[in-house]
């Protein structure tokens, strides 16, 4: 654990030094949302029926930008060799990175979530529901890019594939998670949808680092 804490530590520390990447994604996400209403016009009850969507869908697109880099720069520079080296499995490495990724992308976009949320008129009611399903949904997405970061580690255009492999897998993500708030928004239960993105994760988090880590054991060597 404390190799581990060290690693996550390391990352959070380039993270902040070289926060571009994070600040990027974040603008992304508030600037797609905000082109919605200039596309489909300014009428509150369209907006209210389509934010649940709209907000998952930036949130993806936004969480695929630092990405490229997630193993990349690592990658590059050798230290990814050191990383493998250090004692730690390559799936805790793997765990760490999506750990570092969620916690200055996925949390900066959940917080950020609910504000986005009201300017685009979802009803009241829907938006704990939003929220309850980002928090595990962010997770996912940062364990889903993760493992496609360290598959197409090393490929020539590793950058184009990167979401060619990422969106697929993350459409049950978007389907649960923007259903979750439509049925508060009519008064029914987002317990089963909410339920179904935990499901989703508890499946992910042993599973995705696993592959990870083989992913980048088969990088560098």
């Amino acid at each position: 654990m404390n190799r581990f804490g060290r690693i996550l530590w390391r990352e959070l520390h380039l993270a902040l030094r070289y926060g571009g990447d994070t600040v990027a994604a974040l603008l992304f996400f508030v600037l797609a949302g905000l082109l919605f209403p200039l596309a489909i016009g300014p009428e509150p009850k369209l907006l209210g029926t389509v934010a649940p969507g709209v907000v998952w869908v930036a949130a993806l697109l936004a969480a695929l930008l630092p990405l490229d880099r997630l193993f990349g720069a690592d990658f590059e520079d050798g230290s990814l060799d050191l990383l493998l080296l250090s004692g730690l499995p390559a799936f805790a490495v793997a765990g760490a990175k999506a750990l570092a990724h969620w916690l200055t992308t996925g949390l900066p976009l959940l917080l950020i979530a609910g504000p986005l949320a009201i300017m685009l008129r979802m009803p009241d009611a829907a938006l704990p529901a939003l929220l309850a399903g980002l928090l595990p949904g962010t997770l996912l997405l940062s364990l889903l890019g993760s493992t496609a970061a360290a598959v197409v580690l090393g490929a020539r255009r590793g950058g184009v594939l990167l979401p060619l492999l990422v969106l697929p897998l993350a459409v049950p993500v978007l389907i649960f998670g923007a259903a979750a708030p439509a049925a508060a928004a009519l008064g029914e239960t987002a317990r089963p949808e909410l339920l179904l993105l935990s499901a989703l994760l508890a499946a992910s988090l042993p599973l995705c680092p696993i592959a990870a880590g083989a992913a980048l054991r088969g990088a560098v060597g």
